[in-house]
C-alpha cells in the first residue's frame, strides 16, 4: 500500500480563481466540479467549486474547495504552509516567478543555512508556500 499527501485548500469564493493560477504555474490537469454541477441551485454559489484537483508532472497534486457559505471559515494567519521540495535549482526558480505575481514575499529566494536554495511567499490567494531545495540533513 501506498499513501500520498494531497494538501487541501479551503476558500470562500476563490477556489477557481487559486487552481487556475497554480495551474498556470505548475502546468497539469485541472478538474473542477462546481456546486451547480451536483445540484446547487443558489446562484450566489452556483459556480463556486464543490470539488477541486490539480494533478501535474512530477507527483505535484493540490486539492481545494469554496467552503460552504453557510458554514464558518476563517483563513486565519499562516495556517499552513504549502511546501514545494525539489532539486532542479532552475525548476523551482520558474515556480518561484510564478507565485511572486502580486505576493508577499516573506523570504527571498535564495541560498539559506539550510539549502542551497529557499524562499518563501503568501500568494494572492493567502497561501503561503515554501520553495527549497532538499538538502539530506537539514541542520
Amino acid at each position: 500500500m501506498s499513501v500520498n499527501v494531497t494538501p487541501h485548500l479551503n476558500f470562500r469564493g476563490t477556489a477557481r480563481g487559486a487552481l487556475e493560477f497554480y495551474q498556470s504555474v505548475f502546468g497539469g490537469e485541472l478538474t473542477i466540479a462546481s456546486y451547480a454541477d451536483v445540484g446547487n441551485t443558489d446562484p450566489a454559489t452556483a459556480d463556486h467549486v464543490t470539488f477541486g484537483q490539480l494533478t501535474a508532472e512530477g507527483g505535484f497534486r493540490i486539492m481545494a474547495y469554496d467552503v460552504y457559505p453557510h458554514l464558518p471559515w476563517d483563513q486565519g494567519q499562516d495556517p499552513f504552509f504549502v511546501s514545494v521540495r525539489g532539486t532542479d535549482p532552475a525548476e523551482l526558480q520558474g515556480y518561484w516567478d510564478k507565485l511572486a505575481e502580486g505576493a508577499d514575499i516573506k523570504q527571498p529566494i535564495g541560498p539559506s543555512q539550510w539549502a542551497p536554495l529557499y524562499g518563501q511567499l503568501t500568494d494572492k490567494f493567502g497561501i503561503t508556500w515554501v520553495l527549497d531545495i532538499a538538502t539530506e540533513n537539514p541542520t
